[in-house]
């Protein structure tokens, strides 16, 4: 008689029990407390048995600037976000981010993880962003570390000689288009792609062993 396979995940040995979700936000400027976070993207990943990291599914959502948010002019124009559009369909900060950590604490629970750690590029960037609004939405349950995450900035840096996103991702062979980008989504998917190859390629080369998955038959 075959007993069910009750062995955790092969991510839950990978990074000290923690799950890493790539985050990426657009916002209206660069102080967390005072200016407006307009848009957040969180892109899921997954491991095989082999332990070679994948992204899957991308949830987005379009955040309403909170009452007596800043919006510098010269961040809309880099973003091309305007925080007015009804065609964005906005939703206020605490709407938009329990959205956003409800996919994210069902896949920490998948995964046997203990909680999400934030993948980003210049990761201290969205980080702050997504700890500012969560605390100002009094979101109670924030699915992230509360200070550590992975920065694709710095391991491009060590793996290709470069930490620009645009370029990393060229130098890595992964297609970036320019246009597209400053997107929260694409910017997240291209930063996801980023991250799983170079995780995956320290593993070819022998710098983490995949997990060990032990069959149950009995």
């Amino acid at each position: 008689m075959t007993e069910e396979n009750t062995q955790p995940h092969p991510m839950s040995r990978r990074f000290r029990g923690f799950l890493p979700v790539v985050v990426d936000v657009e916002t209206g400027g660069f102080n967390p407390e005072r200016d407006a976070l307009l848009e957040i993207a969180a892109v899921m990943l997954t491991m095989d048995d082999d332990g070679r990291l994948r992204r899957t599914e991308t949830h987005v959502q379009q955040i309403d600037p909170f009452d007596g948010a800043n919006l510098e002019q010269s961040a809309l124009d880099f973003t091309g976000i305007d925080p007015w559009d009804p065609q964005r369909e906005a939703v206020p900060e605490r709407e938009g981010l329990s959205e956003i950590f409800r996919p994210i604490r069902k896949s920490v629970k998948a995964h046997n993880c203990k909680r999400a750690v934030l993948v980003g590029h210049n990761a201290t960037f969205d980080h702050n962003f997504v700890f500012s609004a969560a605390m100002r939405a009094e979101i109670g349950r924030n699915p992230f570390h509360p200070f550590s995450t992975f920065d694709t900035a710095t391991l491009a840096g060590v793996a290709y000689g470069h930490t620009v996103l645009a370029q990393a991702c060229k130098l890595a062979g992964i297609p970036f288009d320019s246009k597209e980008a400053h997107s929260a989504a694409y910017d997240a998917e291209k930063t996801a792609d980023l991250f799983c190859g170079i995780v995956n390629r320290w593993q070819e080369l022998g710098g983490f062993p995949p997990p060990v998955i032990q069959e149950t038959d009995k």
